[in-house]
């Protein structure tokens, strides 16, 4: 006979998903198999995600609150999963942006993440977590929810021409990715720009920062760093970063022309999007 596992749902938000999990379906009557039938995918990975050997994503979640009238139980649940997901220096920076009204960031390397492609994300983030790289895209992919908000933030964005260059997970990614990013021309609450070669010396030369703006709280700025991140809000730094992030936008391309260079590069460089 095969010995279950026992869970402690205080574990961590991970645990109690598998626990509810298991109590829920046990509820119903129902074997692993026979949800999984249900949820069309295999007993096992029902069992894995109850053991905690595997992260749920959101569309599973989301079934399961279907497929049990759980009456969104598991999807509530699921965002306290991935978020635990992050590393524990960007859960603070990730809560923030989550309730900001304006972000503001300036990218020098790579698309933000609040506009990166699903294949795009898991070609970067696999660099470093080969071995996590599913719940880490997972976790990537619940902060873009902050844009499907009832009442989104606005989300203004400069990006170095370096970015449209830096090939990421080869040239088939880099054309969904920068296809995304055509996309949002039409958002009114998204603006994307793009800061030219031609720009000679700015006032980011420090690198790619954050800019977050509140109805209720004080603004925020933030800057990542290799195993924390910088948030502060210190007045004399967000005054100066504000200044300097208006200097950028005034010396980027318009919105018109950056959607011009992103699309002559995503056509010369990584070859016609169909």
């Amino acid at each position: 006979m095969a010995k279950i596992q026992t869970l402690d749902p205080s574990a961590s938000p991970l645990d109690y998903f598998g626990s509810e999990l298991r109590r829920v379906r046990e509820a119903h009557g129902l074997k692993q198999g026979e949800l999984g039938a249900m949820l069309y995918c295999s007993g096992s990975l029902i069992g894995q995600i109850e053991t905690t050997k595997k992260v749920p994503t959101r569309e599973f979640a989301e079934a399961l609150d279907k497929a049990l009238g759980t009456d969104g139980l598991f999807s509530r649940l699921v965002a306290l999963v991935l978020r635990s997901q992050l590393p524990s220096w960007f859960r603070p920076y990730a809560d923030m942006e989550a309730k900001a009204t304006y972000i503001f960031t300036y990218q020098s390397q790579v698309v933000y993440g609040l506009l990166q492609t699903e294949a795009y994300a898991r070609a970067l983030l696999a660099v470093e977590n080969p071995h996590n790289v599913d719940e880490m895209v997972a976790a990537r992919l619940e902060r873009q929810r902050a844009l499907k908000r009832e009442e989104p933030p606005v989300l203004w964005v400069i990006l170095s021409e370096a970015v449209l260059h830096q090939e990421v997970g080869g040239p088939e990614v880099m054309r969904e990715q920068l296809a995304r990013l055509l996309e949002f021309q039409d958002d009114p609450w998204v603006n994307i720009q793009v800061l030219p070669f031609s720009a000679d010396q700015h006032t980011a030369m420090m690198g790619a920062f954050n800019l977050l703006r509140f109805d209720n709280n004080p603004d925020l700025f933030y800057a990542d760093g290799y195993d924390q991140g910088h948030m502060t809000a210190n007045q004399a730094v967000i005054k100066e970063r504000s200044v300097g992030y208006a200097r950028l936008q005034a010396t980027a391309l318009s919105l018109e022309d950056s959607a011009t260079v992103i699309t002559r590069v995503m056509e010369e460089r990584y070859g016609n999007q169909s």
